[in-house]
Parts: C-alpha cells; structure tokens; sequence
C-alpha cells in the first residue's frame, strides 16, 4: 500500500511537470504565434518568459506582425537591443485576468506604460460587448491561462513611444 502511495505521488508529480505549458510552450503550441515564437527567440527572451514569473502578455498574432512592412521586421529582428524593448512592451509583471482590466495605464517589463481602454456597450436586446484597447491594439481572445501567468490576443503589435 505504502509503494503504491508512492508511486502514485511520483507519477502525478511527473505528470503535472509534463503536462504545464508556461507561457512560450503554450504560445507555441497555439499555430498562430509563430512570428512571436521567432522574435522572443532573435531577443533571447524564451527563458525569461519560461521563467517562474506570473506574467500578463499582450500577445501579436502572426496576422498582427504582418501589418509591418516585411523589411521593418526584417531589421528589427536583426536589432536585438530595439527586439527585446518591443517584445518586453507586451509583457505586464504579474497575472491580469481579463475580469481585472481597467482603462488607465499600465506599467511594463520594459518600462514603459500601455494605455488600456476598456468599452461596454449595450444595444437593445442584446448582450453587453466589452471591447479593450491596449494603445492602438485590439484585444481579440482574453485569458489564455498558463502556468506561468496569462495571455491576451492582439491584433497589432505595439510600439514603445
């Protein structure tokens, strides 16, 4: 009975360190971060961001990186300094639901604050829609959960002023 107690324990041990996806493996597995995947790569941010943390990440959808001209992301991947000021712009210390998002300013890894709008509307006979701006990007998929922090959906990749 006692091994069994102990192999139980060491299974789900081993079980929840195999199954946790931080914030990059669960980017990754997504599809549709892979430009992210490439730039947090070229700034060397993968670590941080596999790091314990908790981190909030506004993160750009690879629709998001194509808005900018092919040779602007061209030379930003290959500036790793401007890269990682970019890449850190979208990252918030600390797990912020989408429940907890208000309209103000909000601080940044980079150092920089993002402006968030948060807008309720209501139409008659229909639900309330809440939409959130962070500077010029819209919000379009909220609380992707990992066990690192979380992830809110952009649709533009926002630049540190």
């Amino acid at each position: 009975m006692k091994k069994t107690i102990i192999a139980s324990a060491l299974f789900l041990s081993f079980a929840t360190s195999v199954f946790a996806k931080d914030i990059v493996d669960t980017a990754v597995a997504n599809g549709n971060f892979k430009t992210l995947a490439t730039a947090l790569t070229e700034a060397g941010l993968i670590e941080t961001l596999k790091g314990p943390g908790p981190f909030t990440v506004f993160a750009p959808t690879d629709e998001a990186f194509a808005k900018i001209p092919k040779a602007d992301l061209d030379a930003l991947l290959k500036n790793k300094a401007k890269l990682s000021a970019v890449l850190t712009y979208h990252v918030v210390a600390g797990k912020v639901m989408a429940a907890d998002v208000k309209t103000g300013k909000v601080k940044t890894v980079q150092g920089s604050e993002l402006t968030v709008a948060v807008n309720s509307s209501k139409k008659p006979y229909s639900e309330s829609v809440t939409t959130v701006k962070v500077d010029n990007a819209t919000v379009t998929k909220t609380d992707i959960v990992t066990d690192n922090g979380v992830i809110h959906v952009i649709d533009t990749v926002v630049m540190p002023k």
